[in-house]
């Protein structure tokens, strides 16, 4: 499914993300400044780790999708990461990223309701984001739609220049939230 709207004034879709968007995604995640990276476990700017992204869409572990510009380039990226093998089969991460021209118009807090939807058709019951705590409009927008921290990992990541840096983890609980939504009648909360 497609849906098209306008990001920056200029028209754009989300989609699926598929395997002939390799290129643009690397292309994408290389133009990304390197401290947002930061939160992610691999670096996405090297073509094996696209690969690897692209074989666990295939088999189902991940579900992403991407915004893209009239002609192909990738503004936006998400990623619902679930593993269905381990102890926490109903646990699902989220992964948000947006060109830096990109943000400010409230993009990423769309994608974050796609991938909430995306939880629930799903049957996910708790989902997770890790960022560094400077994302402050991050931050903001998953608290916002009811995201609290669960964890401060202190020095959990190193950046190119081998400085380190924390690692914040804020958790939803869609089954309590959609049980509370359905108590006072609020149907599912649009932001």
């Amino acid at each position: 499914m497609v849906n098209s709207f306008t990001v920056a004034g200029k028209p754009a879709a989300l989609r699926p993300l598929a395997a002939d968007d390799a290129q643009a995604l690397l292309a994408f995640a290389q133009a990304i400044p390197l401290h947002d990276l930061l939160f992610l476990q691999r670096d996405i700017r090297k073509p094996r780790v696209i690969a690897a992204w692209l074989d666990q869409i295939d088999s189902g572990q991940i579900a992403s999708r991407v915004v893209v510009d009239d002609s192909g380039r990738v503004l936006a990226c998400t990623a619902l990461v679930r593993d269905e093998f381990s102890w926490s089969p109903h646990v699902a991460e989220v992964r948000i990223l947006i060109a830096p021209e990109a943000r400010g118009g409230g993009l990423g807090r769309r994608l974050a309701h796609e991938v909430m939807q995306a939880a629930r058709a799903a049957q996910v019951k708790k989902l997770f984001v890790r960022m560094t705590p400077d994302q402050e409009g991050a931050l903001y927008v998953f608290q916002d739609l009811g995201f609290v921290p669960e964890a401060l990992l202190r020095d959990h990541v190193r950046d190119a220049a081998g400085q380190p840096h924390d690692i914040v983890i804020l958790a939803l609980d869609l089954q309590r939230q959609q049980d509370q939504q359905a108590l006072y009648g609020l149907g599912e909360i649009q932001g």
